[in-house]
């Protein structure tokens, strides 16, 4: 059984892990619009790897003996000025979420739930890959954006990116 406080902090991050696939779908989708299927499909494949951590911390609900509690997911709010934008609602995005699991793994250290942390050991090392992801793919659009051959580059590149499913066993 889970602290009332954990159970509920987890909720949340399902919650939030389905609002982050929703985010990254609508970023893909305005990348697709524009031509940059790479970008396109490097955020789908983003969307993929949320919808799989919201599906980890669900299992962890069900067998720590836990209901789960779905929301309404909320629907983006990005207004796209230019190609830069996608990127950097993706780089934003993904320091929430780091300090969102950061907090549950901190009440969860206060509460002495040591199943809880070892469960989100995972996802903290998952965040500082996402992170920097976003940031290395932010900075070379701004080394290589504004000259078409480069960015036509860096879109194939991104073109290839492919779902690999979390090695997470819970």
């Amino acid at each position: 059984m889970l602290d009332k406080k954990i159970s509920d902090l987890i909720n949340e991050q399902i919650n939030k892990e389905l609002y982050s696939a929703y985010l990254y779908l609508d970023i893909s989708n305005y990348y697709n619009e524009k031509g940059l299927v790479g970008f396109g499909n490097w955020y789908k494949v983003q969307a993929q790897e949320e919808m799989a951590h919201a599906m980890l911390f669900l299992e962890y609900m069900h067998l720590t003996g836990q209901n789960v509690t779905l929301e309404a997911i909320e629907k983006p709010a990005v207004e796209y000025k230019d190609n830069k934008t996608g990127l950097e609602t993706g780089l934003e995005h993904e320091r929430c979420v780091t300090a969102s699991i950061n907090n549950i793994y901190s009440v969860a250290n206060e509460l002495k739930d040591y199943k809880t942390v070892e469960f989100l050991t995972w996802f903290i090392k998952e965040q500082r890959e996402e992170e920097t992801n976003a940031e290395d793919l932010l900075q070379r659009f701004e080394l290589y954006g504004m000259d078409p051959r480069s960015l036509y580059m860096l879109d194939k590149e991104l073109e290839a990116r492919v779902y690999v499913a979390p090695s997470l066993v819970l």
